[in-house]
């Protein structure tokens, strides 16, 4: 199909099916906030600076490199959208799994998904409105969905703020119920949120159908950007190799579910947006697993070297 065109594609939401949406939202905030301890923070005390680039490589880097690239490739403004609403998320649980998998430090991990998602409340509308509008393309295709600023701020952050309140009130006055409900709540919203993906393309099926040529490269290629500057930035403050592995996974793993909740809800299902977000939700996944593989696998080659040298 015409690569102009699919900015014309939409995913039909109905009214049943944003109140199914909120409700999932809800279910994932609250199951994130209900795995948030005090504990969590402790490295912003211990070492701020390392933490502060961490968080800043992820919230002001991704955006930042997601802006930079849509300008040297300036793909169709529903696609940019989509690649926006991503590196505005904040990062996902996945994230710390892989980075234990992979070797790297994981407190350092949990330290920095926690704070990302605390403050995703504020900054992940805050970051959408700010880097659409940065890209006139987006802009100008936001402005044509009628998405008003301040209402959109409004109910974005109020959907996320709630349920993190909830879950860590919840989890500071009964912890041990807490962690009892995040075991259940937790699978279910990544379940809620397969399900969310699967329905989706089943009933749209032309959309992605026809967006799929064009998204699935970009996106392969968006998210290796996002797992470089991970590496990089960990590079560039002179951490060592577990913390750059973990900084790799936070800022390459983004929690696309509620990226894609919100384009849902707030962006009337824009067709190449969603085929964006749907098709990364599953993708980090593989490309994470794939370089937690490859990092063990130069773990074990080194080992090995190690041992041979020994011998002689």
């Amino acid at each position: 199909m015409d690569v102009a065109a699919i900015d014309q594609l939409q995913v039909i939401v109905d009214d049943q099916s944003r109140l199914g949406i909120a409700f999932i939202l809800f279910v994932m905030m609250f199951s994130v906030a209900l795995s948030l301890r005090l504990t969590d923070f402790v490295l912003v005390r211990r070492q701020p600076l390392r933490v502060l680039g961490g968080v800043a490589a992820q919230l002001i880097g991704l955006p930042l490199l997601t802006l930079g690239l849509i300008l040297l490739i300036s793909p169709p403004a529903s696609i940019a959208l989509g690649m926006l609403v991503v590196a505005s998320c904040p990062g996902g649980n996945i994230s710390n799994v892989l980075t234990r998998a992979a070797g790297g430090n994981t407190a350092y991990s949990v330290t920095l998904t926690a704070i990302s998602s605390v403050s995703a409340a504020v900054m992940t509308p805050v970051s959408i409105l700010l880097w659409s509008s940065l890209y006139p393309p987006v802009d100008a295709l936001v402005e044509a969905l009628h998405v008003d600023p301040l209402p959109f701020f409004a109910q974005t952050a109020v959907l996320l703020a709630v349920p993190l309140a909830l879950g860590m009130a919840l989890n500071a006055w009964k912890p041990a119920m807490a962690e009892r409900m995040s075991r259940v709540l937790g699978p279910v919203g990544l379940a809620c949120i397969a399900l969310l993906v699967l329905v989706g393309i089943v009933q749209n099926w032309p959309v992605f159908l026809a967006a799929g040529a064009v998204v699935i490269p970009i996106v392969i290629l968006h998210n290796s950007a996002a797992f470089g500057l991970g590496w990089l930035s960990g590079r560039a403050m002179g951490m060592e190799g577990a913390r750059r592995r973990s900084l790799t996974f936070e800022v390459g793993i983004q929690n696309a579910g509620l990226g894609l909740v919100i384009l849902l809800s707030q962006f009337d299902g824009v067709g190449g947006a969603a085929a964006i977000i749907g098709v990364w939700s599953i993708w980090h996944l593989i490309g994470g697993s794939l370089l937690a593989g490859l990092f063990r696998w130069s773990d074990s080659r080194k080992l090995g070297a190690n041992a041979k040298e020994r011998e002689t």
